[in-house]
């Protein structure tokens, strides 16, 4: 994600981390096993898990640690993707859409698992994620998704509308379904902790070190800075998501890089956080424009969702999000706001993960989908084998070509236009 133009207080998570580990700027060029572009959680990962094998690695960051997605999102750390488990199996047939169902099954434990294996300066909770259902439709695919869950040995039970009132503090959604496997995390806490990992495993990272060109000769790769010293490496892995610009011929238009916005409060009394979330779960709902909210270390009450395409001119474009909390949380009326922040993420064509070998020695990592917490954690230790052994079977997805969007050029007034028609199919809160 990416910081807004104009002056505004810092982020929720910016405000509340962890201090980051110490990093400098390349200053000479260098050599290396593999380079890894982007100090999000799909590179830091990677470059943990390679520098455990004993693989040299050295990770360029073009700003800090955490400065994009990793250190904007709403901190929910939930498995699974944005299929259900009977469409993965028919998408990707039985072999390798059990080995999917697995993967993004287990997402969520490779996050906490790290947390702990690392004692990591973390605050983080585990006690379920809730999709609260707004219309009777949503309902009827909530509880399938729940059972289909169940079916595959998770703890996934559909709740009705009591239940989810109780268990959310806010009596709009119809019924929903916990699945106890998710939780929350502070997010950029958690970058900064990835990145503490992979130093003390003996990974190099770089910060403030933009990549401005990749060039491969004679089987290795170069990757140019903007700051002039270059680094050389047998193999590339890119995880710059949405902020990958044009390093790559055709991967920019193959993403919808949408703003997304969100709002957190200053911290709730005892009596108002005693009914809101008062078992510490987090939620999103079903809505095609999505909203979802959570407390936060601290007791705050956070809610984010949709935003304007463009970059945000100015307090007034996160009215909407605050005005929708009050609606879906009356008892906090008259609580002030205390952080507003927003940024970029990357949409695929699909919905799904992407993974690209464009060249030999290169590969791509985009797509998060709303996932990106445990997805690019696990994916980074699945990108790490793949390229520490060579073994495909390693990746959950298989390599696909970079397919662009059609009409990419357009891109502002067909996601406004999509943007218009889900906000009346959806419906008020």
């Amino acid at each position: 994600m990416q910081q807004a133009p104009f002056p505004l207080s810092p982020s929720l998570w910016a405000a509340t981390a962890a201090a980051p580990p110490p990093t400098d700027p390349l200053q000479a060029s260098a050599q290396a096993d593999v380079l890894v572009i982007g100090g999000g959680y799909a590179g830091l990962s990677t470059a943990l898990h390679l520098a455990e094998r004993g693989v040299k690695v050295v990770l360029l960051e073009a700003r800090e640690i955490g400065f994009g997605g990793s250190g904007r999102n709403g901190g929910q750390v939930i498995p699974g993707l944005k299929y259900d488990p009977d469409a993965m199996l028919a998408m990707f047939g039985p072999e390798r859409g059990e080995r999917l169902l697995r993967f993004a099954g287990a997402t969520a434990d490779a996050v906490f698992d790290l947390i702990e294996r690392h004692a990591m300066d973390v605050p983080h909770v585990r006690n379920g994620w809730i999709q609260g259902a707004h219309n009777p439709a949503a309902l009827r695919t909530a509880h399938d998704r729940a059972a289909q869950w169940a079916r595959h040995g998770v703890d996934a039970q559909p709740l009705d509308r009591a239940q989810v009132a109780r268990l959310i503090g806010s009596d709009k959604y119809l019924g929903g379904w916990v699945d106890k496997r998710a939780g929350a995390i502070q997010p950029l806490s958690y970058a900064r902790g990835l990145a503490r990992a992979a130093l003390n495993a003996g990974a190099v990272l770089h910060t403030e070190t933009p990549v401005t060109g990749l060039k491969r000769v004679d089987g290795k790769w170069t990757a140019s800075t903007a700051r002039g010293p270059s680094v050389v490496a047998d193999r590339v892995v890119m995880c710059t998501n949405a902020y990958g610009g044009g390093l790559w011929p055709g991967l920019k238009p193959s993403i919808i890089d949408a703003n997304t916005f969100q709002v957190a409060t200053a911290p709730l009394s005892e009596r108002l956080r005693a009914g809101i979330f008062p078992e510490g779960h987090v939620t999103s709902d079903t809505r095609n424009l999505l909203l979802y909210f959570r407390l936060d270390h601290q007791g705050r009450l956070l809610m984010g969702g949709r935003g304007p395409f463009r970059e945000p001119r100015g307090d007034a474009d996160w009215a909407h999000l605050e005005r929708v909390m009050v609606k879906m949380f009356p008892q906090v009326a008259g609580t002030p706001f205390e952080y507003r922040w927003c940024g970029r993420v990357a949409i695929t064509r699909d919905y799904m993960p992407h993974l690209h070998e464009p060249q030999p020695g290169l590969l791509v990592d985009i797509g998060c989908q709303g996932r990106g917490v445990g997805l690019q954690t696990s994916m980074g230790r699945a990108m790490a084998e793949y390229v520490a052994t060579g073994d495909a079977n390693a990746l959950p997805v298989p390599l696909s070509p970079i397919v662009p969007f059609p009409l990419y050029g357009l891109r502002r007034l067909y996601v406004n236009a999509v943007v218009t028609w889900y906000r009346m199919t959806d419906g008020g809160v």
